[in-house]
């Protein structure tokens, strides 16, 4: 397997050896002969020849020194590139085909022309070309033109030396084309150069500045200038410049700052330069705000504004807001301004300085706040012995009230956002120098209000004691310290109200009614007020006697003595009183019985009347007789069928007697003739029983019915004359 590759390669070895050799058989190509060689560019030399017959290709050298540059062309004319220019060159041609390359031509001799000047073009004016350039290699002249490069109007053509020429007279703004060359010795000219070059604009004019005073910006316009690409505005301050660049006639420059004088100057540029406005306009912006404003209010009411001078200021106006919306102003070429000021405003204090160009920007807006005002309508609404309580009316500007009352060296106080104050813990009595400040957060207390004088109501006055005189008026004592005071004292119950008054230290108290209770206080009053009432002093009177007494023989021996209660009064005393001796009842009810009572006498009754604490009444004193003694001995005697006469025996003293017969068939009356002791019945029925009472008669015709009583039986036999038969006693009923 090895053997293989080495056999082939053998045998292609052996097939390029038999190719080379065939070749080698065949002729090459004629030697062509040059016509001419000739340079039209500084780099390269053109040769022409006859053709070659079979000839496919030309191979061109040319030969300078050491230096060989080779050319391989299809056909005649060929150009050798790469040459230098201005030098002489041996030039040769070999003619190529398939059986080879043949020998060179014959040598010709040919020079590369004047290499092209190098142009450095500018425009030193609007009207002109400077055309500059280096020397070139063995060149002894130079020719350069201009012409528009749209072709229109004429060519200027110069012829020179020297390596610089200037064009005049030109249209500024324009573009021009500039061709220069070189010639040498034989006046054979080399490469030309072309460029194109416009020249400068001309300087703006007719500039004009329009300022915007509010947006601290100027427009710059000018007519336009011919040629001019962009314009560009300066403005060149002693400490800034600013600029703004346009394609128009127009431009703004903006951030421009107050209180600055601008030099305004317009730029137009081309490809070829620029040019400036042979003069600058001059531009002074609005002032600045006037700086270190300062407000104050000396005296309250009067609002001073200052202010340092400003540059480029020509006057100022100062202006004040209040937050009610009402604005005032002063115009001064001052740096001061006073205006009127009230109290509880807050005020927005702007200042602006004024020239020709306008008013300044807006600065810092102060605001100044006045004291808030003072309470002018302070009302007491309630002033007592401790307390005074005060209103007002709400004032601008205040967030709070202080209200201080001051007596000597001692002070109350009190702090309230409401228009009102309760000053408590005062001394009874007292003058106190009142007054109510105003507050703000920002101004602190209006230390101006004035001041109001209020008494405290007066002390509460001590009742030490009541007295009471022998004609039931009440004397109320009482200590007290207030000056100048009226003391009304008031008797209050059930009862209704009684008052008394004065201005010392007592006062009598009248037509209280008995049996009640009164609860008594004293009152100081001035004019301040009126003061607590005292503690209350119960007052009792004495228990009423009662409306009515009345006395009732109940026996021969006891008497009912029964009264009306009387009010207040919770317990009597009755006393019956005669030359015989007294009797006396105690009693809680509204009678008492009374025994060993005598007939027949004359008793005084007295009744007094004692309330639970132990007040009493003597009620009036009242006469009273008792009844007359019951008869005794009473007998009945018959006269005749149908009568019977009653006899007793008369006590002692006068009385009238009625005398009552009771039996089954009716009740008989008799009463005697006046100083009689026996009366008759007539037309009594016999046969009866009959219950015989004899009683005195009472001065006010009352029967008293306690005598006793005695039974007799009226029989209807025997005489007519003669005793009735007596049955026995009763006992009265």
């Amino acid at each position: 397997m090895a053997g293989g590759p080495k056999k082939c390669l053998s045998l292609i070895g052996f097939s390029l050896i038999c190719l080379k050799m065939v070749a080698s058989a065949k002729t090459a190509p004629e030697i062509p002969t040059i016509d001419q060689a000739y340079s039209k560019i500084s780099n390269s030399i053109t040769v022409e020849w006859a053709t070659v017959p079979g000839a496919t290709s030309y191979l061109l050298t040319a030969k300078d020194g050491d230096t060989v540059i080779e050319t391989m062309v299809a056909s005649s004319p060929g150009t050798v590139t790469g040459l230098k220019a201005a030098t002489l060159y041996q030039i040769t041609v070999r003619s190529i085909s398939a059986a080879g390359r043949s020998q060179a031509s014959p040598p010709k001799q040919a020079k590369t022309v004047l290499a092209a000047p190098i142009l450095e073009v500018s425009s030193p004016s609007p009207d002109s070309i400077l055309v500059q350039w280096e020397a070139v290699y063995m060149a002894i002249g130079f020719s350069v033109s201009v012409m528009r490069a749209n072709g229109l109007g004429r060519i200027w053509k110069e012829n020179t030396t020297n390596t610089s020429l200037t064009f005049t007279s030109l249209d500024s703004g324009t573009l021009y084309t500039i061709k220069a060359y070189a010639w040498n010795a034989n006046g054979t000219p080399g490469d030309d150069s072309t460029c194109n070059q416009r020249t400068s604009p001309r300087a703006p004019a007719n500039i004009q500045v329009s300022f915007d005073s509010g947006a601290l910006k100027a427009s710059v316009s000018w007519a336009p200038t011919e040629g001019a690409f962009n314009y560009t505005v300066m403005a060149l301050s002693d400490s800034s410049e600013l600029s703004c660049s346009t394609t128009f006639s127009s431009c703004i420059i903006s951030s421009l700052q107050c209180g600055t004088e601008y030099l305004i100057s317009v730029l137009a540029s081309n490809d070829a330069g620029s040019r400036k406005s042979a003069s600058a306009v001059t531009l002074k912006t609005v002032a600045c705000a006037p700086a270190r404003v300062m407000i104050q209010e000396d005296p309250p009411g009067h609002l001073s504004v200052s202010w340092s001078s400003a540059d480029l200021g020509d006057h100022y106006v100062a202006f004040v807001k209040s937050d009610d919306g009402l604005e005032v102003h002063c115009n001064t070429p001052l740096t001061q301004c006073n205006f009127l000021s009230e109290c509880g405003f807050t005020y927005f204090i702007s200042v602006f300085a004024y020239n020709e160009a306008g008013q300044s920007p807006l600065g810092d807006v102060f605001n100044y706040t006045t004291a808030p005002c003072c309470p002018s309508d302070i009302n007491p609404v309630l002033v007592s012995s401790d307390r005074v309580e005060i209103v007002w009316s709400p004032v601008r500007g205040a967030e709070l009230y202080e209200t201080k009352a001051v007596d000597g060296f001692n002070v109350v106080e009190c702090n309230d956002t409401a228009p009102a104050c309760t000053l408590s813990a005062l001394e009874c009595d007292t003058k106190y120098n009142i007054t109510v400040y105003s507050f703000s957060e920002v101004r602190g207390s209006n230390m101006s209000c004035t001041s109001q004088f209020i008494t405290t109501a007066p002390c509460s006055p001590e009742i030490k004691n009541i007295t009471r005189d022998a004609f039931s008026v009440f004397i109320v004592h009482w200590r007290s310290t207030n000056d100048d005071a009226t003391y009304t004292v008031t008797a209050q119950g059930e009862k209704g109200l009684h008052r008394c008054s004065s201005k010392g230290e007592s006062c009598t108290i009248e037509g209280l009614p008995c049996g009640s209770v009164f609860s008594v206080t004293a009152v100081a009053e001035t004019r301040a007020g009126q003061s607590l009432p005292s503690y209350s002093v119960p007052l009792e009177t004495v228990p009423c006697c009662p409306a009515g007494l009345t006395v009732t023989q109940v026996t021969q021996s006891v008497i009912n003595v029964s009264w009306t209660l009387g009010t207040g009064a919770q317990s009597y005393v009755t006393v019956l009183d005669s030359r015989t001796g007294q009797s006396k009842c105690l009693t809680r009810q509204n009678h008492c019985l009374l025994g060993c009572i005598a007939c027949g006498v004359n008793y005084t009754v007295a009744l007094k009347a004692i309330s639970a604490t132990g007040l009493t009444t003597d009620c009036a004193y009242q006469s009273y007789s008792s009844s007359a003694c019951c008869p005794l001995g009473v007998k009945l005697y018959r006269l005749g069928p149908n009568g019977i006469r009653i006899y007793w025996q008369a006590s002692r003293g006068s009385a009238n007697y009625s005398t009552d017969l009771y039996g089954s068939k009716g009740i008989f009356t008799c009463a005697p003739s006046a100083g009689l002791s026996f009366c008759d019945v007539t037309e009594i029925p016999c046969g009866d029983v009959y219950t015989v009472m004899v009683s005195p008669v009472a001065e006010t015709g009352l029967k008293l019915t306690f005598c006793p009583k005695k039974i007799y039986s009226v029989t209807c036999s025997g005489s007519t004359l003669g005793m009735v038969i007596y049955r026995g006693k009763r006992n009265a009923e």
